[in-house]
């Protein structure tokens, strides 16, 4: 049995960090094609804190509160669900909702809870792993032997991304802001680690490859994107994800049409819930197997109770972690 209410975070205005509240509202019900999770922990990203800041509201339809992935246990069935089951633990990508003790999501958004994790761990999968697996290997379409650059390597997402094109047969580049960063990124199975407060990186891609990486993640945007299509190599794609130095940029188009580059990118949260159902079974048959077996490990910077929500957005502007940020529940 579900119960009336429940506590969780909310969004009391526009703002900084201290704009986290923590509230009591009902607890939601499931629709038709849902599951409601009695959430165990909740990861935080970056878009948590765009949310926040009043610069990335939710989508139509979707809970106004923060938290777009969590880990727990399946509390109750919408018409229609067949899996997971009642009582199942899972990590689950969601629209939205996931600051709070129990949160609606699509039943087909669900992934089992690997084999040896505990629940911190998987609730810090289904964002990165979404995100990495849409833009590497579907748009990006890296394949085993090509090369790709991590902007941000040792974030939640250049922290998934290194370990998941090393685990596909990739050779991997990866950016870091200090000489603590860039050993972290070594340390996950980066071949080469650029330190960019010390480095260029497309000096060292120049150097290192002779002719350019065929992949390159960015969430950096603003004069990185001239950059990277100058380390880009013939035939390379560039997937942008997130804009940290803005979204508009100078750029030359010549070297696009010469080296025959594509420049492609996208966001997850809008997506139709069909497109994210597809990427979950890709998950599930190409990923789940690797995280199962050991080859690629999460990254947990930090832990917090939900009622620190704020702390946590502290942490992650202060732009010092390696990994992920946890909230548990």
């Amino acid at each position: 049995m579900l119960p009336e209410t429940m506590t969780c975070v909310e969004i009391s205005q526009p703002g900084g960090p201290e704009v986290l509240k923590t509230a009591t509202r009902p607890c939601p019900r499931p629709g038709p094609g849902q599951v409601v999770i009695k959430v165990a922990a909740a990861g935080i990203n970056r878009p948590d804190v765009l949310q926040r800041q009043g610069a990335y509201p939710a989508p139509p339809g979707a809970s106004d509160l923060p938290g777009l992935e969590v880990s727990g246990t399946v509390a109750a069935l919408g018409d229609g669900v067949t899996a997971p089951a009642l009582g199942a633990a899972v990590c689950a990508l969601a629209a939205g909702g996931g600051y709070a003790e129990y949160v609606a999501v699509d039943a087909r958004h669900c992934l089992p809870v690997p084999q040896g994790f505990d629940m911190v761990q998987a609730a810090s999968l289904p964002e990165t792993f979404f995100t990495v697996w849409h833009n590497v290997f579907e748009r990006g379409a890296l394949k085993a032997g090509e090369t790709l650059l991590v902007h941000g390597g040792a974030g939640g997402i250049g922290t998934t991304a290194i370990q998941l094109a090393k685990a596909l047969g990739a050779k991997v580049y990866a950016t870091a802001g200090g000489a603590a960063k860039a050993q972290a990124c070594r340390d996950l199975g980066a071949d080469r680690a650029i330190d960019y407060t010390a480095e260029d990186f497309v000096e060292v891609i120049k150097a290192e490859t002779k002719k350019g990486v065929d992949v390159i993640l960015d969430m950096v945007g603003g004069e990185y994107i001239p950059r990277n299509i100058k380390a880009l190599a013939a035939d390379g794609r560039l997937v942008s994800i997130a804009f940290l130095k803005g979204s508009t940029a100078e750029v030359n188009f010549m070297p696009v049409m010469l080296k025959r580059l594509t420049l492609t990118g996208s966001t997850l949260r809008p997506q139709s819930d069909d497109a994210k159902a597809r990427m979950a079974a890709s998950l599930r048959e190409r990923v789940w197997p690797l995280i199962s077996g050991g080859s690629i490990r999460p990254v947990v910077h930090a832990t917090f109770p939900l009622a620190d929500a704020a702390e946590a957005h502290r942490l992650m502007e202060a732009n010092t972690h390696v990994g992920k940020i946890v909230l548990v529940v």
